[in-house]
This record gives structure tokens, sequence and C-alpha cells, in this order.
């Protein structure tokens, strides 16, 4: 699989890797290794009393929860463009992340070293799926036939990785939002070429993630959306974009790829206004272009803050429609107005999620999808482990208190008890469509008044979960 660098500098204490000097700081020295983390060894679950960073406390990937393991409930993915392609930059400093493994290398000598760098990260944390975009493990060529030879080179590599790791491709996707031919978006570009190039990168990317035996297939519109309206048909881009995934239903049928299709809803960033907005907005354009059937969602918590939803409000919204398909686990800084993909660690949000997966059946196709990255500041490479322990910590302990929560009954009582009236008399009756108008009217004159409210108890409610966090 080839050699990749490795740093030499710090001493070492149990339970931690020596730190890197920043290249601003002092002179890095390498040496040459057949592995990338050769201070890591497999991440076992110690459970809450370890103090060790490098553990588990509470993903115990074996432990039974409601009848299936937690590995099963939880399906969770690394994201190959975060982990492998984030450097650190941003829009007002150069990278930063010191990654040994890419020193001196471009294009596709940078994404061949990259690939077992990858596998050997996530086989050591033990995440059992991964997700990529097409442009991410391999580069953009000077046409769609060398870009397309060399994702077929890296994709040999993939499942190399895959067949010697037991790693499972979650979803891929094609990244449409990136190079300049997508600035007025990709489906929805004024632009039919760039229309037609769109459907062609799909086209190979769903062959592709067909060929690695991937387990779902995702749309995002980075820029299916308008920054304004002075310039926009949006009747038009929305046409055409529906125009695109039925295309694309057509294509899965043909190559006979059974995978579930998604769309990831978000707001806006990095245009004004995105079509695929919200959850709610996304069943709506489904629904009346005649897709519904084809597609689930694929919901992430930063970009439902964006939209001004908790993320339990779109798993929520995704779930009573049957459309609940996957999670990209990452979160925002509410005191920042942009998508920062931050790792989770609230308790609580990963607590409402579990509760919603568990009401809805779980995530049978999709997974939870580590679609964060590191902070710029936490620039060495044992901040990608550091990371991804508490995310799945974070997410093990919400779905050990979101089970504990339905075991218990006292929140479902609460709410079955709040919305009693309607299990009998005239509120089965208007549930059943057996009242309309009239009828409630004729009721209403005969009772006189509605019946008194009760307390909606929310500060005791929170109380009451308060006590399992």
């Amino acid at each position: 699989m080839g050699c990749v660098f490795r740093l030499t500098n710090g001493p070492k204490c149990p339970g931690t890797v020596a730190p890197t000097q920043h290249p601003s700081l002092q002179p890095i020295r390498y040496r040459m290794s057949k592995a990338a983390f050769p201070d890591v060894s497999q991440i076992k679950f110690e459970g809450p009393k370890s103090d060790n960073p490098l553990a588990f406390q509470y993903y115990n990937a074996e432990e039974v929860i409601e009848g299936k393991t937690m590995k099963d409930h939880l399906r969770f993915s690394t994201v190959y463009w975060h982990t492998m392609c984030g450097s650190g930059a941003d829009m007002f400093g150069s990278p930063t992340a010191v990654r040994p493994w890419d020193d001196g290398l471009s294009g596709m000598d940078q994404a061949r070293a990259r690939v077992p760098v990858f596998f050997e990260f996530c086989e050591k944390l033990g995440t059992p799926f991964y997700a990529f975009h097409d442009r991410d493990i391999a580069p953009h060529g000077a046409s769609l036939k060398e870009s397309n030879a060399w994702l077929d080179e890296i994709v040999k590599l993939l499942k190399q990785g895959q067949d010697s790791t037991g790693l499972k491709l979650l979803w891929g996707t094609a990244q449409l939002f990136v190079h300049p031919r997508f600035m007025h978006g990709a489906a929805t570009s004024c632009n039919a070429d760039v229309f037609a190039f769109a459907a062609a990168q799909v086209k190979k990317a769903m062959e592709v993630t067909h060929e690695l035996g991937g387990e779902g297939y995702t749309f995002w519109g980075g820029r299916e959306g308008y920054s304004t309206l002075w310039n926009t048909d949006m009747k038009r881009e929305l046409d055409h974009l529906a125009k695109f995934l039925h295309m694309a239903v057509d294509y899965k049928k043909e190559i006979g790829f059974k995978g579930q299709f998604y769309i990831e809803p978000k707001p806006k960033e990095p245009t004004k206004h995105q079509y695929d907005s919200d959850a709610a907005a996304c069943l709506n354009f489904l629904r009346e272009y005649g897709l519904l059937e084809h597609f689930k969602l694929n919901l992430e918590t930063n970009h439902a803050t964006l939209a001004g939803h908790t993320m339990q409000h779109e798993m929520e919204v995704a779930g009573a429609a049957g459309a609940l398909g996957s999670m990209d686990a990452n979160t925002g800084d509410l005191l920042l107005g942009w998508d920062t993909d931050q790792f989770p660690t609230d308790l609580y949000m990963t607590t409402q999620c579990m509760l919603s997966m568990l009401k809805y059946g779980g995530l049978k196709t999709g997974g939870v999808n580590f679609d964060a990255k590191v902070r710029r500041e936490s620039f060495e490479p044992i901040d990608l482990f550091y990371a991804h322990i508490g995310g799945m910590d974070a997410f093990a302990r919400g779905l050990k208190i979101a089970a504990a929560i339905r075991a218990d009954g006292k929140l479902d009582g609460f709410l079955k008890q709040r919305y009693s009236s309607w299990d009998s008399g005239i509120g089965a009756e208007i549930e059943a469509g057996k009242a309309g108008f009239k009828e409630l009217e004729a009721y209403m004159l005969e009772k006189g008044e509605a019946n008194a409210n009760v307390s909606g108890r929310q500060e005791f409610l929170e109380n009451l979960i308060n006590r399992y966090i």
C-alpha cells in the first residue's frame, strides 16, 4: 500500500501522542513509515471511568440497545472530504493543518497517497462506513475524460482498501459546486452545457458508488439556488432540477443500483437561497415533481440551525413523512452565522436525535455520518482521532439516554395524556373523517364551551429530561 510520512518530534506519555510542532514555529523532520498513525492502536471501549483520550467511554459497539447493537443503530461513517482534504484554511487565513502524508505532493500523487492513510484511520477508529465526493478522492482533470480516468484509478485503490479492512461505503456523491463551471449552479444552471456536464459527472459518480457497493447516493445542491431573483427564472430552474433527478432515477434502474437516493437540505451558503432549504421544502419539491417515492432525506445539524430549526425538528418532519434516511452528524456555533461543521458534543442534541431515530424505526440504509472538521487551531493529525472519538461517544450516550427515556415511559405517557381528547368522542370522529363543520357546530352549540385546557408542563418536562442526562 506504499509508504507515508510520520512526525518524530516530542516526548510521549501514556494515553497521549507526541505533539507536533507547527511549521510556523519549528522545522519538521520526517521519517518513512508504513503507518500514518504508528502511535495509535485500535481505539477500544474502556468505559466511563477511563481517562484515556484514545478510548471510548460510552461507544461500546456490541452493546445491545432496544434489540440492536450500538454499531447497528448508529452506523457511524467517516467522511473523506474533511478528514483527508481539510486544510484548516478559511476566508481570512491560509492552511494550518499538518498532514505529513500530503507533504510535497499534489494532483494524483497526493490522491494516491491519501487512500491508505484514510483506511488506516477508519480501521483504527472502528467506523464501519465512509462517504466521499468524487472530486475529493480524485482531482479535476483537464477534461471529463481525464477526470473519469483519474477517478477510476482511485476507485481501484478504494476497492482494495474496502477488501482489506471491511470498511463499507455509506454513500457517494458528486462535487458540483467548487469548479468555476458551476458558478451559476449545476442542475439549475442557466447554461445547458453545464447541466449536461453535471449529468455526465453524476452518471459516473453513481457508477463508481455502485461498483464500490455503496448503500446510498446523496444529492446536495451546493449552488442549486440564487443570489438574486433579478437574474433568475425560478420556475424554469426548479423544472430543470426535477428533470435532472428523474434522469438519475432512470439511470439508477438501468445500472441496477439498489442503494437509497438522498436529498440533503440546506437553506443558504454559498448561495443566498438554495432550493433544498429545509426538510419541508425538500419534501414539497419531491411531492410536486413526483419524486418522493425515490428519495429520502440526509439531514445535517448545522444546516438545520442555519434554516432556523433544530435537528430534532428536521428529523420529525422527515420521519412523519416516511423520509428519514440518514444524518450528517455535526453542529454549528450559534454565535456564528455560517456552516462551521464542528464535531457534535452536545448531549441534549444527540439525545433528541436518537429519540427521533428510535421513534421512526432507525436508520436502515443511512447512518450517522461525521460531516465535520477539526478546528483551524487543532492542526495535528492526532486531533482527527480526538474529534471523532468525542462525537461517537456523544451519540452513544444520546442513544443510551434516549432508550432510557423510552423505557421509563414518562414522556410518552405525558404525550398520550395531553392528546387524549383525540382518542375518543368528538376527537376520534374528527380524525376518522366522520365530522365536518356542520357536525362540529352542532356539537359546540349543544356543549356551549370547550373543555378547559391543561398545562403543557414545559418546565416539568425539561426537568424530567435533565434527570436522564
